[in-house]
């Protein structure tokens, strides 16, 4: 159970890639502010098996809607549809992103064009159609999600970096130009979070000791240590924070 922030009640969030991993952890915190949650993926089993495991909690339940983010226009008109229905959305959570494994040599432009759809060309487009509302009622709150995988520069995926590396000067710019409409934005860093997808693919007995002889805290975290910063940085009561960066990696970097 997360921390209770009463003003996130009925407030309305939009999350991106909201189907698995630290997303579904984020909609499911929503809900259980009693927040109105829309949430897209293309993901359809997985977000299917997150609305059952909400239902079956007995909290309010999201709106799923089907939608691959590289398409911009439909993405743009899925915020516009739900701000034309329900009035402006108050919290933009920008997480949707794929961090395959690649090198430098694997990379041709479109992949590289395709890397950048899918880890940041989707947060400006979603900021860009949520700010009109926000601004419509002077408040607003936009949390991007990086990643530490920049910071360390770890080699194994430079398009996904650089990607992840851009999301913070995306943060610093829509901060300083919608600051003055009282619309925050921060950026959510990462550490090794212990998602079923990293799991499956790159956890193993061998990169999880390596994670945890370089963190500070020797614990592997969860999605639930992200989704609680999120919460908070959504919340009033980060009503002075804005154009920072906070990182959530037991002390890695």
């Amino acid at each position: 159970m997360s921390a209770r922030y009463s003003d996130l009640k009925n407030k309305k969030v939009f999350i991106s890639g909201g189907g698995s991993g630290i997303g579904a952890t984020i909609v499911e915190y929503f809900c259980e502010q009693n927040s109105d949650v829309y949430f897209i993926d293309i993901n359809l089993k997985e977000s299917k098996k997150l609305l059952t495991k909400i239902k079956k909690k007995k909290i309010k339940a999201p709106k799923f809607i089907e939608c691959d983010i590289t398409d911009i226009n439909k993405l743009q008109k899925t915020i516009e549809d739900i701000i034309k229905k329900k009035g402006p959305i108050n919290c933009l959570i920008n997480n949707a992103a794929n961090d395959d494994r690649h090198t430098t040599d694997q990379v041709n432009e479109k992949y590289w064009e395709n890397r950048m759809a899918i880890n940041l060309k989707h947060y400006f487009f979603a900021a860009q159609s949520v700010v009109k509302g926000m601004k419509k009622i002077k408040s607003g709150s936009i949390v991007n999600l990086s990643s530490v995988s920049w910071m360390l520069g770890e080699g194994d995926k430079v398009v996904y970096e650089t990607a992840k590396s851009a999301v913070i000067g995306l943060t610093r710019s829509f901060a300083q130009e919608f600051g003055k409409f009282n619309i925050r934005t921060n950026s959510v860093i990462p550490g090794s979070i212990a998602t079923e997808r990293q799991i499956k693919h790159w956890l193993t007995p061998k990169y999880k000791k390596l994670i945890l002889d370089s963190q500070a805290l020797k614990r592997q975290l969860k999605p639930s240590d992200v989704a609680q910063l999120v919460l908070f940085l959504a919340s009033d009561q980060s009503s002075g924070c804005t154009k920072q960066s906070f990182v959530v990696d037991g002390g890695i970097t």
